[in-house]
């Protein structure tokens, strides 16, 4: 099974660890969960904080 990460220093999707640990979101499932990295970030962190308050 691929996995798919996000690399947040260059907004591009990648198959495998092809960059540094640190600059990188994952594993997803599929390609396309790996292109909403930054929207599901999002989204645990609010969930989160709703969870803090």
């Amino acid at each position: 099974m691929a996995e798919w990460w996000y690399n947040n220093k260059t907004g591009q999707v990648e198959q495998g660890k092809q960059s540094l640990g640190s600059d990188r979101d994952g594993p997803y499932a599929s390609r396309e969960e790996a292109e909403r990295a930054p929207q599901i970030a999002q989204e645990r962190a609010a969930k989160w904080n709703a969870e803090d308050e």
